[in-house]
């Protein structure tokens, strides 16, 4: 962990490896040899014949026990499917998609798609009819990610360390004197400010200036939220870039963390697909359609990782804890909503580390 008031190497951060991967791969290929699957217009055609496939691997950037209570649910439900899950960082599994949609040898059935993987994914996602399956079409991205998950970014304090009328009410608040020093930790890649893109009130310029004094102020900084978070937790920082996950499962533990009333933030979506090429494609089909279902959505929260509303909306928050906690902290957030929003990020996080200082290595 790089010391406070340092820079880290954020070239060495995920996104600026998923676009190179990224790059690198479609220079081979990308996906050329990858074919859809022909699968049955109906849902009790989906289950035989994933039924007779027997297995799904599903990889996602999470770690097993967070997806546990789904996976159960999934095979109480389904005993002839087995679901095998690996926990794979979001550019190492679109470098290896692209790879093996190149070579015709698909080994992922379900992947995961978040931030700048986005764009690439939708090219390998196979273009599948998801209202088939009982997916409502507002959690359809593009024609063939569904919007499963939300873990919105947020700012983290330690209650230990900021007195209760000293907590930042507002992006500018961080740039008051006292917290500068190595007493903020923040994402050296800058992805934590999405917010200021995707806010129409706000926009780049407007967060290229803010990270400039933001930078002046001599924060910590580090590749990625988990590492943000943690000086939070132990003290090292009184506050830090982190996701609402990791504020919520540190609080369950004990640590003296809470979301500080900072706003705006994004929603964080993260999507689910089914490669071209699947080997497993209907026990895919069926494995992405119940994740999308209440049930597994009521399973996933618990772990806090179901979806939200897109935008600010806070008339129904006590099922969702996640939820609950972006409400009680009075956030208003706003949705990556298109295709187009995603490739525009692209082009901005270069920029924002620019103006942070980290665009080093």
């Amino acid at each position: 962990m790089n010391a406070p008031g340092k820079r880290g190497n954020p070239r060495r951060h995920a996104f600026a490896a998923a676009t190179v991967l990224v790059t690198a791969a479609c220079m081979t290929g990308c996906g050329a040899k990858a074919k859809s699957a022909d699968l049955p217009k109906s849902m009790g055609g989906l289950e035989k014949q994933a039924a007779q496939e027997g297995e799904v691997e599903w990889s996602a950037p999470k770690p097993q026990a967070q997806m546990q209570p789904a996976i159960d649910l999934f095979e109480k439900k389904y005993p002839g499917v087995k679901i095998k899950y690996t926990n794979t960082k979001a550019p190492d599994q679109v470098s290896q998609l692209r790879m093996e949609q190149a070579a015709g040898k698909v080994s992922v059935d379900v992947a995961n798609a978040g931030g700048l993987t986005v764009g690439p994914s939708a090219d390998m996602a196979d273009d599948i009819d998801w209202s088939r399956y009982g997916i409502a079409k507002k959690n359809m991205f593009g024609n063939g990610l569904v919007y499963i998950w939300a873990v919105p970014k947020v700012w983290a304090y330690n209650t230990e360390k900021v007195k209760p009328a000293d907590v930042p009410k507002s992006w500018d608040d961080l740039l008051d004197p006292r917290w500068s020093g190595g007493k903020v930790s923040a994402e050296s890649r800058a992805s934590f400010l999405t917010a200021w893109d995707v806010d129409p009130d706000l926009g780049e310029a407007k967060a290229l200036a803010w990270a400039k004094k933001f930078a002046a102020q001599k924060p910590h900084y580090a590749p990625n939220t988990t590492q943000t978070e943690a000086p939070v937790e132990s003290g090292e920082v009184s506050i830090g870039t982190s996701l609402i996950n990791l504020v919520l499962e540190a609080k369950k533990k004990g640590a003296p963390v809470e979301v500080a009333p900072i706003s705006p933030t994004n929603a964080n979506e993260s999507y689910l697909y089914v490669p071209k090429g699947a080997q497993h494609p209907a026990a895919a089909a069926l494995l992405t359609s119940f994740l999308s279902s209440d049930p597994a959505q009521k399973a996933l929260a618990k772990t806090y990782n179901s979806r939200i509303p897109a935008k600010t909306d806070c008339s129904d928050p006590d099922d969702t804890p996640v939820l609950a906690a972006i409400c009680k902290a009075g956030l208003k957030w706003y949705p990556t909503s298109t295709l187009a929003d995603y490739n525009r990020l692209t082009a901005f996080f270069p920029k924002g580390e620019k103006a942070l200082g980290t665009d080093i290595g």
